[in-house]
């Protein structure tokens, strides 16, 4: 490095880097002069000094130099060759700026008189700046929380790096690693300037929990010394996401006789929120025969039936389901179901007015309809459609019962002979009315004062099988009370156990199972509803009946008296006939020559004497075992094979002239 000098020297000032020294010197008593430069880069640094210059010479010119004692520098002399000593100031220890920026030192010139004389130089040397130090940030790991869904420009954390270097080697700048997803990046921005990390892009917890981002920072030094830090960002869950219902399986059409705890639908609950967030409550709605059920799995329920269902009363329900979490403020997520009840046979046929009383003109024409009945049913399609027939049997409320007949799918009825009302003044029949629906519903009344062993009703099945597996056997498959009826496994009949009490309830449903002993037991089931009357209720009907009994008797007597003499005639003629054909027959006359004819013995229409009532009555046609209308003499049997339920109705005609 050059420097400058002047005759006299008294200070020197050094700008020293790793190689250089700058040197300015002022007048004093002993020069140095010369050019100084730093020597020997591979082993010490050394710096060679002017030498000073003394006026005297010889014994009293320049002899020695000494320099003060310091840590980093010494002080070397060599021989100029012409008899000259020449000062070099030696690096000794490794300067640091950043521990001590300036160095005083002081060189001392000594000439070889007596006393000697001295010359001083003052240097003073500056350490210059070097890039031996790279950044360091003021935390290894950086820790901070961030709410979700946090506003655009939201300032998240300032990571701060301090470089002990001067000038350009100390400034800073701060990058994003470069192995980072490219999400972060999308969400995350860093101010390259000061550190500061705002948000960028919008933060979702149930994206990501948490996001570690790699900060570099780097001072602009050359080559630039680089240093990393570690910043967490942690996401705070906040409840922006509404519960989710999802129906798993559902039976939108329930049967109205579906018991309670029938399961009609399977629900799963979820939230994509955390903690408390992502608790959820459910309910249904309140007013609905339906509960909500919790199972063995979190947020997974079941919809059951809570009580027995009614069609006729509600045939649809909506069932709106209620998810709510648990957040602040929370949130609500709503699903309906729409369920459909499905029609069961329920509900038997019912007459408006029960019994009827109608006015027949004598000498009506034959064939004419007379009257026309109707009955009504509350449930649905085939079990209400309604078909009307008129019990046939015996005992005299039914002798006229032959000589009329009704349109089974209107209800018109229709007189098959005209009537003389000097002879038949007023006759009763029963007009039942039966819907298509399965299974079988019978509705029986009782008076309440009964005693134990009262014949209800009786169940009449038929199996179209012979032998073994056409024997059939009747048990109570349901019933309300164990304690009041009994059936007859082999004959069906339903009888009281016991009398009724004021505690018992008014109405009893007995679901009644026949099954045959086939290989494959075959069943059928019936449904029988018991409604306990008051006395006088039950035997209105009944006090209507004997009030005409005696008219009818009278005004049929003679009618039956002529009756029984043709028929009496007819037979003899016919044994006649008979005893005739028998004993003109051929003598090889074999019974296998007799063809084999399906006849149940039955007639048309007979004539039967009561001794017991001193009556005659007529008898309508006995109806075979595999017909669906079974006669009955007091309309209480019910046949199982139809598979339909009926409802009676009685009607009273009463002749006019």
């Amino acid at each position: 490095m050059i420097f400058c000098c002047s005759p006299s020297i008294q200070s020197l000032s050094l700008l020293l880097t790793s190689t250089h020294l700058h040197l300015h010197t002022r007048p004093s008593k002993i020069l140095f002069t010369g050019v100084g430069v730093f020597v020997g880069l591979d082993a010490k640094p050394r710096f060679e000094l002017q030498p000073a210059r003394d006026f005297d010479s010889g014994i009293n010119s320049i002899r020695s130099y000494k320099l003060n004692p310091n840590e980093h520098f010494d002080l070397e002399l060599r021989d100029s060759g012409e008899g000259d000593t020449i000062p070099f100031l030696i690096l000794q220890k490794a300067l640091d700026r950043e521990q001590e920026t300036k160095h005083s030192l002081l060189l001392t010139a000594l000439d070889g008189g007596n006393p000697p004389g001295t010359g001083t130089l003052n240097i003073t040397v500056t350490v210059l700046d070097a890039n031996d130090n790279q950044p360091v940030c003021s935390q290894d790991v950086y820790s901070v929380t961030l709410q979700e869904n946090a506003d655009i420009g939201r300032f998240v954390v300032r990571v701060n790096a301090t470089d002990a270097d001067h000038g350009s080697n100390g400034v800073v700048e701060y990058t994003l690693g470069r192995n980072l997803k490219r999400r972060v990046h999308d969400i995350f921005l860093l101010d390259r300037i000061t550190g500061a990390i705002k948000v960028k892009g919008p933060v979702d917890f149930e994206e990501n929990e948490m996001y570690s981002l790699n900060v570099q920072a780097s001072d602009k030094g050359q080559p630039p010394l680089t240093t990393d830090c570690r910043v967490i960002v942690k996401i705070q869950d906040v409840n922006d996401n509404r519960p989710q219902i999802e129906v798993t399986s559902l039976s939108n059409t329930v049967s109205e006789d579906s018991k309670p705890g029938t399961v009609i639908s399977l629900i799963s609950v979820t939230d994509q929120d955390s903690d408390i967030n992502g608790k959820v409550i459910s309910s249904i709605t309140e007013n609905v025969p339906f509960e909500l059920k919790p199972s063995y799995k979190d947020n997974v329920y079941s919809i059951v039936t809570k009580g027995r269902l009614d069609r006729e009363f509600v045939s649809h329900y909506d069932i709106t389901i209620t998810a709510t979490d648990c957040g602040q403020p929370p949130l609500s997520t709503f699903k309906t179901l729409s369920v459909q009840i499905s029609d069961v046979n329920d509900n038997s046929p019912e007459f408006s007015q029960n019994p009827l009383e109608l006015y027949l003109v004598e000498n009506n024409a034959p064939g004419a309809s007379i009257f026309s009945v109707s009955a009504t049913d509350k449930d649905l399609n085939e079990n209400a459609a309604i078909s009307y027939y008129i019990v046939r049997g015996e005992g005299t409320q039914n002798d006229m019962a032959s000589f009329l007949n009704i349109n089974s799918d209107n209800g018109h009825i229709s007189a098959l002979k005209s009537f003389d009302f000097e002879i038949l003044k007023t006759f009763q029949f029963q007009v039942v009315a039966t819907d298509s629906g399965t299974p079988l519903l019978s509705v029986e009344e009782i008076p309440r004062n009964v005693n134990a062993g009262h014949l209800v009703t009786k169940v009449r099945a038929y199996d179209a099988d012979i032998g073994y597996n056409g024997w059939l056997l009747f048990s109570l498959q349901e019933v309300t009370d164990h304690s009041l009826f009994a059936l007859d496994r082999y004959t069906g009949q339903i009888r009281t156990l016991r009398s009724f009490t004021e505690t018992d309830e008014a109405e009893h449903n007995l679901v009644i199972l026949v099954k045959d002993n086939g290989n494959v037991s075959l069943s059928a089931t019936a449904t029988v509803i018991i409604k306990v009357v008051e006395p006088k209720e039950a035997f209105v009907a009944s006090d209507v009946k004997s009030s005409v009994k005696d008219e009818e008797e009278n005004s049929v007597t003679f009618y039956l008296i002529i009756t029984l003499g043709s028929v009496s005639a007819l037979f003899l003629v016919s044994i006649i006939v008979l005893i005739v054909m028998q004993c003109s027959k051929p003598t090889d006359y074999s019974s296998k020559n007799l063809q084999d004819v399906n006849y149940d013995g039955t007639l048309c229409h007979s004539i039967q004497y009561r001794s017991g009532d001193k009556r005659y009555m007529l008898v309508g046609p006995r109806m075979s075992i595999g017909s669906t209308i079974v006669p009955g003499s007091n309309g209480n049997t019910l046949v199982l094979p139809e598979h339909r339920r009926r409802a009676s109705g009685e009607v009273r005609a009463v002749s006019k002239h």
